[in-house]
């Protein structure tokens, strides 16, 4: 691995409030990244923490300001800098540090360091995006989503860092807000006491993200490409919804308010985000587009700031004349206008959105609301995802087939399972037009070890016509972008609850470039 061998950190084994790093170095335990590359440049990433889990969050670090210098290198060894400079890591930020390089040239290959006092940080690869207006033979990246901690071993992002990618999109559920303990969690990992109490305040989701960022694996991959991260629920409180909370825990609105606000600037602390992307209290920039040439655009969605709570009261399955109610949002006019516009301005051949919860219509067959006259099971709907607005989706989706929008792909994560459909603005319409195609990711780890579904699969599929595949393992999902296809691999792991799991090619789906609609590779 050359100089990201650096990059390799203590695995697993007692956590404890002080961490070291294989390479000796204690300020950079959590390691570095790089995000959002633009044809120029790229944002970097560390946070100076010696103690990660301190339970007062700010990682060992005193009062004192640090100076942090970093430095971009054409090779791994850096012989020849290319860019350099410094940035002041406060504790304000949590001693983080997030440096936005220019002036590099565009589709290149790039390495990155820290250094603070006499140590220097693990290494990191990244790579720019191509010129506007580039031609580029392919775009190769990932996506993946939900890694709970406490439910199984990040072993995906240690073979996605073996992929040939230019980029990682993470499509929320980074960290969970819920309590565990060492006798609980499926690792059988010791772990401090910290963890019992659910994050609600700063200090405790600064300890959760640290406690992720230990993870060997999931630094690997962080330091082997630029990511693109969106957040989900997960990051704040599970199914949290715009101003109110909407979520299990019937938080009150003025106490929800600055819990977000605690868990939007842990997330920036944390991630390789622009300051753009700096919270303002309990908001926070996070929809936006990213440009790769001709071949592609990304566009990272935002479905939890500006949505309706869910209707329903929220329940898992089930249904209600509110789900089907017109003006109900999940992004909102400006953002879906922000969306529609950029679709129909693209001159790429690809238009991609990064996007949390699912889109595609699930009819779910509810074993526990069986029918006592006939047996059948009654049908419902996961009202937290798209099919919880209904109303929405027909405008966003109907919006694109009007605007003539070729050659959209919508990655989605949340659900834990693999799903590969059609979308169209009417799915009780049979006649109703293929607009896009939408591929959902499975977790990296939340739901521990994954079964064969096979059965389900066949009952899904005559429930959902537009379904083509649906599964229950765990791991994470390449693309492949060509000027004449997007080629979508499903990885999938045997296991989570233990380290060390093969991966294999479970399904794998092609959209031909100019004719919406998933087809077998």
């Amino acid at each position: 691995m050359g100089a990201l061998g650096a990059a390799v950190l203590l695995g697993t084994g007692r956590l404890s409030a002080r961490s070291s790093s294989a390479a000796g170095s204690d300020l950079f335990a959590l390691g570095v990244a790089s995000g959002d590359p633009l044809p120029d440049g790229v944002v970097l990433w560390t946070r100076l923490a010696p103690a990660p889990l301190a339970g007062d969050g700010f990682g060992g670090m005193g009062a004192a300001p640090v100076t942090v210098q970093w430095q971009v290198a054409s090779d791994e060894k850096f012989a020849h800098i290319v860019r350099e400079g410094s940035v002041t890591a406060t504790r304000e930020l949590a001693h983080s540090a997030h440096p936005e390089v220019h002036g590099l040239e565009p589709d290149r290959v790039y390495y990155y360091r820290f250094k603070a006092g006499r140590e220097l940080s693990p290494v990191g690869r990244t790579r720019t995006a191509p010129a506007p207006g580039a031609h580029r033979d392919q775009v190769r990246f990932a996506f993946a989503s939900c890694q709970r901690w406490d439910q199984g071993y990040y072993t995906a992002y240690d073979h996605m860092a073996e992929e040939d990618l230019d980029l990682v999109a993470h499509l929320g559920d980074y960290i969970y807000e819920y309590p565990f303990t060492s006798e609980d969690n499926l690792r059988g990992e010791q772990v401090p006491d910290v963890f019992s109490a659910r994050p609600t305040g700063l200090p405790r989701y600064r300890t959760q993200y640290a406690l992720s960022k230990l993870d060997e694996p999931l630094r690997r991959a962080h330091a082997s490409f630029p990511w693109v991260v969106v957040f989900d629920d997960h990051e704040v409180e599970n199914d949290w919804a715009g101003w109110h909370s909407g979520s299990e825990y019937h938080t009150p609105r003025a106490q929800f308010l600055a819990q977000r606000a605690a868990a939007f600037q842990a997330r920036y602390e944390h991630q390789p985000l622009r300051v753009s992307a700096r919270p303002h209290g309990a908001s926070t920039q996070d929809y936006r587009r990213l440009g790769y040439g001709r071949l592609a655009d990304f566009f990272a969605l935002d479905t939890r700031q500006y949505r309706d709570p869910q209707p329903c009261s929220g329940v898992f399955g089930s249904d209600c004349p509110e789900r089907t109610a017109p003006n109900r949002v999940m992004m909102g006019d400006r953002e879906r206008a922000w969306l529609l516009d950029g679709l129909a301005s693209s001159r790429a051949v690809w238009k991609v959105a990064l996007n949390q919860v699912q889109i595609m219509q699930t009819r779910l067959r509810l074993p526990k609301s069986a029918d006592a006259a006939t047996g059948e099971r009654g049908i419902g709907y996961n009202v937290d995802c798209w099919d919880g607005y209904p109303a929405e989706r027909a405008k966003l989706l109907g919006g694109a087939a009007r605007r003539g929008i070729e050659n959209l792909v919508v990655v989605t994560g949340d659900t834990h399972k693999n799903y590969a459909g059609d979308l169209k603005p009417d799915f009780d319409d049979p006649a109703s037009p293929v607009v896009a195609a939408e591929f959902v990711g499975t977790s990296i780890s939340s739901g521990g070890d994954g079964k064969d579904v096979r059965e389900q699969e066949a009952q899904m599929k005559a429930d959902n016509p537009h379904l083509k595949f649906f599964n229950d393992q765990r791991g994470y999902v390449t693309c492949e972008l060509t000027p004449e296809r997007c080629r979508t691999d499903y990885r999938v792991l045997d296991y989570v609850q233990r380290p060390g799991s093969p991966i294999a090619t479970l399904r794998s789906f092609v959209v031909e470039s100019g004719r919406p609609g998933i087809l077998d590779a």
